[in-house]
């Protein structure tokens, strides 16, 4: 069975929707919780603390232990604060859902730029914030568990979200980097696709869809994600009570002498038979090269 008694967790985003559900669930089995929300609409406007007071109400009702924080993700100074209130309320920050998020959608055409900045500074540099705000703690601590909520938007694109595709698969990239740098210090940081009927998909998704998909299942994963028994850089897919790991590839390719022979042959280079997922950035540089060399001996 997963536990978290002793266990102090921070969920940004969680007086609704499915930071709501990751906190009740995480708190349903011991965690002591910082119920983190601004309490904004869907596009980051306005703020309220009643979201997240309401949340803590309801874990505190349950036996639990929980306090309410209204920073936006988007403050340095005022996450700082948080993790400093965790802190002094419990001694410790051993997990970090990096759940904050907005919507801002209109087509690339006609979405302005602070609308783009906006979205990601949210997504993207919320999770900074919040994790670098987290980082020296867990690292002297030697554990950490941390999930960035990525999207299927961010693996695979969606019509009129390039601002949140944009953060979300940036979110991927500095969870893949995070989790190497981490690995010494027991922190281990994932990444979490959800798909769930919240308030951020009830205009996206169809009606007999969002019927189906339940935020509670998907925060069944992500408790895996934060166990202590957790993997590392791993994307988990969760919706409706499936789960899926996504990869990104590489394919095994081919050596060209120019562009003329790699447009003649670039069906060779986008076969998927083999591919491979890289350990890290520079084994692509390394198979390559590889690669190159093997070419050469045929030639000699």
């Amino acid at each position: 069975m997963i536990s978290f008694t002793d266990r102090v967790a921070i969920v940004t985003g969680a007086g609704n929707g499915l930071g709501r559900q990751h906190a009740l669930a995480l708190a349903a089995r011991g965690a002591k919780l910082v119920i983190n929300d601004l309490g904004g609409a869907r596009d980051g406007t306005g703020g309220s603390s009643a979201a997240a007071e309401a949340v803590v109400a309801e874990i505190r009702a349950a036996g639990g232990e929980a306090i309410a924080n209204g920073a936006s993700v988007t403050d340095a100074p005022a996450v700082e604060a948080m993790v400093k209130q965790a802190v002094e309320q419990w001694g410790r920050v051993d997990i970090l859902v990096n759940n904050a998020g907005v919507l801002r959608d209109k087509t690339f055409a006609k979405m302005t730029l602070d609308d783009f900045r906006f979205v990601v500074d949210v997504h993207l540099m919320g999770a900074v914030n919040c994790t670098k705000a987290v980082w020296e703690l867990m690292r002297r601590q030697n554990y950490g568990r941390i999930v960035m909520t990525t999207s299927s938007t961010g693996l695979y694109g969606n019509f009129g979200q390039s601002n949140y595709g944009a953060a979300k698969l940036a979110l991927v990239g500095l969870m893949q980097t995070l989790g190497l740098e981490g690995a010494k210090n027991n922190i281990r940081v994932n990444a979490l696709a959800p798909t769930a009927a919240t308030r951020m998909t009830e205009d996206i998704l169809a009606p007999e869809q969002l019927q189906q998909l339940h935020p509670e299942l998907v925060s069944q994963g992500l408790l895996v994600l934060v166990s202590d028994d957790a993997p590392t850089r791993t994307i988990l897919c969760a919706g409706a009570g499936a789960f899926e790991v996504a990869h990104i590839t590489m394919t095994r390719g081919i050596v060209a002498g120019d562009a003329d022979e790699l447009a003649a042959r670039f069906a060779e280079v986008t076969a998927r038979d083999g591919e491979i997922v890289p350990e890290q950035g520079p084994q692509q540089a390394s198979f390559e090269l590889e690669k190159l060399k093997r070419k050469l001996a045929e030639r000699s």
